[in-house]
């Protein structure tokens, strides 16, 4: 398993376990490890390297702050690989080296949503480790009885995104009544309960779903599952699936010839541009698919743009969730220093608060003046690089946008459309 480390402030800490790793003081002081959960291989291995580049950049934004306002806050910031959706156990590992053995009381991730679970349950609630996932969408993360606030996410959960996905779909088939469309779906917690939540929002708008297929993720051949999708004429097909799976199915899709690249339509796991290549044109140009909105014209959101293709790795390029990887560090940090402490039970009681109203808002341009406010005792609203995030009570982000992506020719994915959404009641 790959350990990277990188060391801000003073030095890594040495301190106990669990949640109550590391410390706070009354004076203002503040020792931190920061966890990072990266999806470095698996299915998910694209987002790897941009979510620990955004990740190191959030890293670099606050050690600079700390200097700024002068306060006295140790904080480092380790990475480890969670294998990206391929192995739960692997994700429940790093999930336990961070928490245990680097002393981290705050880690962003893990990333895919059936990894969450099990992470949470066996490593993050028991030891009181608070989890920020920058990637995690299921539905089954917000039922979880994580205490005072152990889990929380920076991503929109399905349910914003399957409403988002059926919304377009609606828009791009011209309306949803009399439209019927077939889905593949792969079987994890992503693909299943995005696959409910978007059957639900698409039938809600008078649209109908044919073939329904979902399949496993080892197969070694995926033409029985692909002719299935591809059945009976259907006026749209919607795929929910990972990359690494997608190079197979995309190829078995493609054999059958009735595959129609306008009128198939996918989700943010797969808006990953590398998959043009790797899965091949045929069965990738000319789709569509649905990702987490960025405010492009927030200042903020200029910045951050400006700063991660300036910043070492230049040829790692940005991706979809980096800006959320980015807040999730953020948020780890504002949190221990607004409770003044780094212990975990303490930074799941302010992770929330500082993520909305009503506090004043900062953004990570004033980071080192919502540092000073804080250490006056004042409350915040970090406005986050992603949106304003502003969490619930579940710790799920209250208000969403979605972009619509569209995979072109040359290799790249541009973005073409918008799509907002509210919270699903």
């Amino acid at each position: 398993m790959l350990l990277i480390a990188l060391v801000t402030g003073a030095a890594l800490l040495t301190a106990g376990c669990g949640g109550s790793s590391s410390s706070g003081g009354k004076d203002g002081s503040l020792d931190l490890v920061i966890g990072d959960s990266a999806p470095l291989s698996g299915d998910l291995a694209d987002f790897g390297p941009p979510t620990q580049k955004a990740a190191d950049l959030a890293m670099a934004q606050i050690d600079a702050a700390i200097e700024r306002a002068g306060v006295d806050h140790n904080v480092s910031l380790v990475h480890e690989d969670n294998c990206g959706g391929s192995d739960q156990q692997c994700a429940v590992q790093a999930t336990r080296k961070l928490a245990t053995s680097d002393k981290s009381t705050c880690i962003a991730g893990p990333w895919a949503s059936s990894d969450v679970v099990p992470a949470a349950e066996s490593v993050a609630i028991p030891e009181e480790v608070v989890l920020m996932l920058p990637a995690s969408t299921g539905a089954a993360i917000t039922d979880l009885k994580d205490g005072p606030g152990f889990v929380n996410r920076t991503a929109y959960r399905d349910s914003f995104q399957g409403s988002a996905l059926a919304n377009y779909v609606a828009k791009a088939l011209g309306g949803a009544a009399g439209k019927t469309v077939n889905i593949g779906a792969r079987n994890d917690a992503y693909g299943t309960g995005l696959a409910e939540t978007f059957q639900a929002a698409w039938e809600k708008l008078g649209g109908k779903v044919g073939e329904k297929v979902v399949y496993d993720v080892d197969l070694a051949s995926y033409d029985t599952e692909a002719e299935r999708i591809t059945s009976g004429d259907p006026d749209g097909t919607v795929i929910l699936d990972f990359p690494e799976t997608y190079n197979k199915v995309g190829p078995a899709l493609a054999r059958t010839g009735k595959l129609d690249v306008a009128t198939t339509f996918m989700p943010d796991g797969m808006s990953a541009p590398a998959v043009i290549k790797s899965a091949g044109a045929n069965a990738t140009v000319g789709i569509r698919g649905t990702v987490p909105g960025l405010p492009k014209g927030d200042p903020g959101y200029v910045a951050f743009d400006k700063a991660y293709r300036a910043a070492a790795p230049k040829d790692v390029a940005r991706q979809a969730y980096d800006a959320q990887a980015f807040d999730s560090v953020m948020l780890c940090y504002l949190a221990a220093a607004a409770a003044r402490s780094s212990d975990g039970p303490d930074i799941a009681e302010h992770i929330r608060a500082v993520s909305g109203p009503p506090g004043k808002k900062y953004g990570w341009l004033d980071l080192a003046e919502a540092i000073e406010a804080l250490q006056r005792g004042e409350e915040i609203d970090y406005q986050g690089v992603s949106g304003p995030i502003d969490l619930d009570d579940n710790g799920d982000p209250s208000a969403g946008i979605f972009d619509i992506f569209r995979f072109e020719r040359d290799g790249t994915m541009e973005i073409v459309d918008q799509i907002p959404v509210e919270a699903p009641s």
